[in-house]
């Protein structure tokens, strides 16, 4: 009724606005007529005790007989004069725009909070990708620098096993002189001229028994497919003997002034 009032005292015509009221005077009537049935029912004399349970009950009937009655009725146009519709509509036009205005704002300024929060969500997630990229970085560095170190270990520790094997060669090697040395001397010169069958010939200097295992081994290792040497004049036969008896040195199955060193391995 107030919004009506306030359509008719600002637009629309006089008879619309007599026409109104006179429909909201017939409708307060029946509202009014409607209380006093009301009051009636409810006027019955009760006991104390059962008073409030009564009251209780005829509130509840009337509720239900409204409910029925507005269930069954049609919704009622409250005027027709086209006028007076007009302005409500224009009313009701004017409501929803304001509202879907503040709805417009509303959902402007969750937008803007939402795209200032992506930005900081994008700035955070840049920065984890550079920390990120960072610590790749300082891994591979640190992986490098650790396989450096271990190709330098590995290679210092090679050398150093090269350089004890040297020095064990080296060792044996002048023990092995010093046995053969002592037990296995040079023969004398006249011992050689004795053996000799012509003193005419002229003397060879022979090689001693170590420097013929030295020449044994070495072509060994430097030719294991072809490690035959030839014997010469300057092996005295004796050694050649001793090796051969020994096991220490095999003769070539074909040409007999060619040995070889035993392949113990």
């Amino acid at each position: 009724a107030e919004c009506l009032s306030e359509i008719t005292n600002t637009a629309g015509p006089a008879d619309a606005k007599e026409e109104l009221l006179d429909e909201c005077e017939s409708i307060w009537k029946q509202m009014e007529e409607c209380q006093s049935k009301l009051m009636l029912l409810g006027a019955e004399t009760l006991l104390p005790s059962d008073a409030k349970l009564s009251m209780l009950m005829l509130q509840w009937k009337a509720l239900t007989v409204d409910c029925r009655q507005w269930q069954g009725r049609n919704p009622e146009i409250i005027s027709t004069n086209p006028d007076i519709l007009l302005e409500l509509g224009k009313e009701e036009l004017q409501k929803v725009k304001n509202d879907l205005e503040m709805l417009l704002l509303t959902v402007r300024s969750k937008n803007k909070h939402l795209e200032e929060d992506l930005k900081r969500e994008q700035q955070w997630y840049e920065e984890q990708i550079r920390m990120l990229n960072a610590l790749n970085e300082i891994e591979k560095e640190a992986i490098t620098q650790d396989e450096q170190s271990s190709t330098k270990r590995d290679c210092d520790e090679l050398k150093n096993k090269i350089l004890k094997l040297k020095t064990y060669k080296k060792e044996l090697l002048s023990a092995l002189g010093a046995f053969l040395d002592e037990h296995f001397p040079l023969p004398e010169k006249g011992e050689i001229t004795k053996s000799k069958k012509s003193s005419a010939e002229p003397a060879v200097e022979l090689t001693a028994l170590q420097e013929i295992l030295e020449i044994l081994i070495n072509k060994l290792m430097a030719t294991p497919h072809e490690p035959y040497i030839t014997i010469n004049e300057s092996f005295w036969p004796p050694y050649i003997e001793l090796l051969l008896r020994s096991g220490m040195a095999l003769r070539h199955p074909e040409d007999p002034n060619r040995v070889r060193l035993q392949a113990f391995n």
